[in-house]
């Protein structure tokens, strides 16, 4: 038997796309030979996944998980390549046992918490639907009261820490922070060189008004101080009763709004623009 080494892992990685766990294993079944490791990857499907896996996905889901005491809460985003699979119920299952395992671990390490036995799912559900599947992120709210908002299409969750106050509010500001998306809980929050950088927009824009500098500068702070309340969560109308602000709506009830995460399903991530028609062609060998 051939000895496992790491530069023998490392190949059958490059040369498979596999995660190192999988191809140890199949190194150790295969008594170090790495061309009968490569058969056995293909013949169980993994190798064939692997192949999916350079493929974006960039639909699927997000899913959230509280504590029945409000101690903590779990949010997770899982990605297809298509919003058909998204609503598939093999889909929909997996990243259930996704969220169940983040929240029974306190996990999110999204390496730490696939190594196993849902990395393996997640290669076998590869397999059964034919597009690649990506467990993209995981985050773990703690502390104070907490509570969930998954709007409707499952597109975009939120997770809402309160220091005092209750579920429903926590709830409340959740679906407030899904609809309109603030960057910050407090405008003190702000970055700085975000802060900056808008203030020099603003300032090209004042300067071309022709106005004396000391107007100018009125313009500006101005402009900087309604991009701040904007954008800041404490200072937004809340949504289901625009007369009051978010901030005004936590003091009223004791309760101090101390963070929030939101997940909104492919942000960040740059799709690929497929030419389904081509591809079928090809295909065909048209």
């Amino acid at each position: 038997m051939a000895a496992i080494t790491a530069a023998l892992v490392k190949e059958l990685r490059e040369r498979t796309s596999l995660g190192m766990m999988e191809c140890k294993k199949a190194l150790v079944a295969s008594e170090g030979d790495i061309e009968k490791a490569i058969e056995e990857l293909r013949k169980s499907g993994q190798a064939k996944a692997a192949k999916k896996a350079g493929r974006t996905a960039a639909e699927g889901i997000v899913a959230t998980k509280v504590a029945e005491d409000g101690s903590f809460g779990v949010m997770v985003e899982v990605n297809s390549e298509t919003d058909f699979v998204a609503r598939d119920d093999n889909f929909l299952g997996y990243v259930q046992r996704v969220v169940d395992a983040a929240f029974d671990r306190k996990e999110a390490d999204v390496a730490k918490l696939m190594e196993g036995e849902l990395e393996e799912a997640r290669l076998a559900l590869v397999q059964k639907i034919g597009e690649n599947i990506d467990v993209r992120r995981i985050s773990i709210v703690e502390g104070g009261v907490i509570d969930a908002y998954v709007h409707g299409n499952k597109r975009i969750a939120v997770l809402v820490s309160l220091d005092g106050g209750n579920s429903e509010l926590a709830r409340d500001v959740a679906m407030h922070v899904a609809a309109v998306n603030p960057q910050v809980v407090n405008k003190d929050q702000m970055p700085a060189d975000l802060v900056e950088k808008e203030k020099e927009i603003f300032k090209a824009q004042a300067e071309q008004s022709g106005k004396p500098a000391e107007i100018i500068e009125k313009m500006i702070v101005g402009r900087i101080n309604k991009f701040l309340a904007e954008n800041s969560l404490t200072e937004q109308p809340f949504v289901k009763d625009p007369d009051v602000k978010v901030g005004a709506l936590a003091k009223k009830a004791d309760a101090v709004i101390t963070s929030f995460v939101r997940y909104e399903v492919g942000e960040g991530i740059e799709k690929e623009e497929v030419d389904f028609a081509a591809e079928v062609r090809a295909q065909a060998g048209l």
